[in-house]
């Protein structure tokens, strides 16, 4: 399942704000990317047409089981390489805007082998 980045961080966003609210729609994803809605639309339709997402007629989006599937994968890097990056001292702020940019590029070798080596550690 190759997915490029924005479809990445848009479906990540999709999973954070469904642990939070009961429903999500574009409007809530675009507040919290701080992008327009027209942009969060745009990239609904893209997601919905690969079928990772969703739309109900009342616009809620909801994650297919390959979306959920990818926001996860990404979720779980993002957890980790955050976490891990702080405990070797790296600021809070900027280990979770490194780690926002690894998860993305990072192969699942190497992110297995991370995980490994310090998913204890990090917990």
């Amino acid at each position: 399942m190759v997915v490029n980045e924005s479809a990445e961080n848009y479906l990540e966003t999709i999973l954070i704000l469904s642990k939070k609210r009961p429903v999500v729609r574009s409007v809530d994803i675009a507040e919290e990317l701080n992008f327009k809605k027209p942009s969060v639309s745009v990239a609904m339709k893209n997601l919905r047409e690969k079928g990772h997402i969703t739309v109900d007629k009342s616009g809620f989006i909801t994650l297919t089981s390959s979306g959920r599937e990818i926001a996860e994968i990404i979720y779980e890097r993002h957890q980790l390489l955050s976490a891990w990056l702080m405990q070797l001292g790296v600021p809070e702020e900027t280990a979770v805007e490194d780690a926002c940019r690894i998860e993305h590029v990072i192969s699942r070798e190497s992110f297995q082998a991370i995980k490994a080596h310090v998913g204890n550690a990090v917990s």
